[in-house]
């Protein structure tokens, strides 16, 4: 076709479509798209639905008789879900009735397994999910909790096996996934973090990260506020702890910052040993300075609940000088190394129960103490940050928590103190900067979110 007689052609298509769209649409499109395309298959124009005839068909259903839906119905099985918070004084009979489960075999199985008796009966405040049938028949019982290992759970696994039951305990990686969280602050720190839901483990995290350049002991002020962005870790998906903080903001009596967490190579000098051993990056500010002191905590997720001071020892019931601070937590929460530093060492010693003593050089050595288990040896070299044991009641102890001590040549020190007045770790190194940049990007992004949270809050 030649070219010079399109936009004639296409002058004609045009008018014809108006007087008869419904006529000329297909026809229009061939001659359009005929200059282009040497081969193309257009369909028959098809009819206009309204102009076909309707048919109308009845078909008549004969339903079953009320005998056979009935038999239906009496094989039709199904299986109950029901999940309960475990309780201290739980027995196996009282478990299962919480559970809306009547089965004299699973109790009895229950009363007697050794690892049912370990894990599952005494605890309290764990999350057990049962299934049973419709005669409330156990199923499967399971139930999960924090390991001493950072990065898995453990969980329970009760399951009917043929005429008996089985037992087992399995170890599983956490689903980590993430949260915003935002509020304003009014009169103290504390009271308006636990106010605004944020959990009281992130609450310290956040104090901690803070605490070395705000004085978070000040009353607030009006407009102060805090928005985090953290970590959780969940366990078949059950929220089983809150994890790190991954970016947070703070403007608090006056002062305002950011901290995002970051980890590389280069960072504190931890480099391939850092990757290798788990242990963890620091906290920096947007332009890429440290907010790491020289000694962190020995626990991200800890409550602090006696310092360093004279104090009624709850096991001697008598008042006597607390030389070291303690933290209430979860049994095996994970505990890690303040410093790089050399396991001078680890076992078992009189109140302590298991305990660890690491040497930092100049004279500087940290104890923790009461753990339920240590991963560490004595001689072996640690990384700051590194995993080293989990959080337990061994020794003398009423209850799950940490013992920290500082001492300095033998003297004890008050391990607040000590890790307030230490020196800062090192800014981003050169080589990471691109990655950090990136990262702080996004993490701004982030709190960017949560900060348009408050205003909701607040309505």
């Amino acid at each position: 076709m030649n070219s010079k007689l399109l936009p004639q052609l296409t002058s004609k298509a045009l008018g014809l479509l108006d007087r008869h769209p419904r006529r000329v649409t297909g026809a229009l499109a061939v001659l359009l798209l005929g200059t282009g395309v040497t081969a193309f298959g257009v369909a028959p124009q098809l009819p206009d639905p309204a102009d076909q005839p309707v048919t109308t068909v009845v078909e008549a259903v004969q339903p079953l008789p009320v005998a056979q839906q009935s038999e239906a119905l009496l094989g039709h099985r199904f299986n109950l879900f029901r999940t309960e918070l475990t309780r201290s004084t739980d027995t196996a009979d009282s478990l299962l009735a919480r559970l809306g489960i009547s089965d004299a075999q699973a109790a009895s199985f229950l009363r007697k397994d050794a690892l049912v008796k370990a894990h599952l009966l005494g605890t309290a405040s764990r999350s057990v999910t049962a299934e049973a049938d419709d005669e409330q028949r156990l199923l499967k019982l399971s139930m999960r909790w924090a390991s001493s290992e950072p990065d898995f759970f453990k969980r329970l696994v009760i399951e009917r096996q043929g005429t008996g039951f089985t037992a087992r305990v399995e170890t599983a990686p956490y689903v980590r996934s993430t949260r915003l969280v935002a509020g304003e602050i009014h009169r103290s720190f504390d009271g308006s973090i636990e106010r605004a839901g944020l959990s009281r483990p992130v609450g310290d995290q956040l104090a901690q990260i803070f605490g070395g350049s705000m004085d978070l002991s000040r009353p607030a002020r009006k407009g102060d506020r805090f928005s985090v962005y953290h970590e959780v870790l969940e366990a078949d998906g059950e929220m089983l702890r809150p994890g790190r903080i991954l970016a947070a903001e703070l403007v608090y009596a006056g002062q305002a910052q950011q901290a995002m967490w970051f980890r590389h190579e280069g960072a504190s000098g931890q480099g391939k040993n850092a990757a290798r051993t788990g242990a963890a990056g620091a906290y920096y500010s947007m332009d890429g300075k440290t907010l790491t002191r020289g000694y962190i905590m020995p626990l991200e997720n800890g409550r602090l609940t006696s310092g360093f001071a004279m104090r009624l020892n709850p096991v001697l019931n008598r008042m006597t000088a607390h030389q070291g601070v303690d933290y209430a937590a979860p049994p095996g929460t994970p505990v890690v190394a303040v410093a790089n530093g050399l396991v001078d060492f680890a076992g078992s010693q009189n109140g302590y129960g298991n305990v660890i003593f690491i040497d930092h050089g100049r004279g500087h050595v940290t104890v923790y103490a009461h753990l339920s288990t240590m991963t560490v040896k004595k001689g072996q070299r640690v990384s700051q940050g590194q995993h080293i044991g989990g959080v337990g009641a061994t020794g003398w102890a009423t209850g799950p928590h940490l013992h920290f001590e500082f001492r300095v040549n033998g003297v004890h020190q008050d391990p607040l103190e000590m890790a307030r007045s230490s020196p800062n770790g090192a800014s981003v190194a050169e080589a990471a900067l691109p990655a950090f940049r990136q990262t702080a990007r996004l993490m701004r992004q982030q709190l960017e979110a949560a900060d348009s949270l408050v205003p909701t809050l607040t309505q």
